[in-house]
């Protein structure tokens, strides 16, 4: 039997941001600019410009924001902001290392807050290092 040797993914940063300056959040120009520059900041490749959209209230939990992502090489990168309620979530999720506090530093100057939680999952448990033969 052939054992094939198993390493993660990758890591999957989930930020989540609290009472921040509701001008930054409702700005789709820094929203694009953050997307665009930080793969090349984290050592990252984007494969498409960023794409930014203006999500309109839903009447319940979600009031209304700038949502985004890139696609990155190595996987991708989202933002979602939530003006009224001074909210905001980033997802920086990629198979190549990067510095988690790094990038949770840089969202928390951006954003201007230290009300911030974070997350960081390794993806991928069982990844095989290898590619399997039939």
């Amino acid at each position: 039997m052939n054992k094939t040797k198993i390493t993660p993914f990758g890591l999957h940063l989930m930020i989540d941001m609290y009472n921040c300056n509701p001008d930054t959040l409702n700005n789709k120009g820094l929203v694009h600019n953050i997307l665009d520059t930080l793969p090349k900041k984290i050592g990252m490749r984007k494969l498409i410009e960023p794409h930014v959209v203006f999500a309109k209230s839903n009447g319940k939990k979600d009031p209304g924001g700038w949502s985004g992502f890139v696609i990155i090489q190595e996987s991708h990168i989202s933002l979602h902001t939530f003006i009224k309620r001074r909210f905001v979530t980033a997802d920086v999720y990629s198979c190549k290392k990067f510095n988690t506090k790094k990038v949770t530093d840089y969202f928390k100057e951006i954003f201007k807050t230290q009300d911030v939680e974070f997350y960081i999952e390794t993806r991928g448990k069982k990844y095989p290092a290898e590619n399997i033969d039939k």
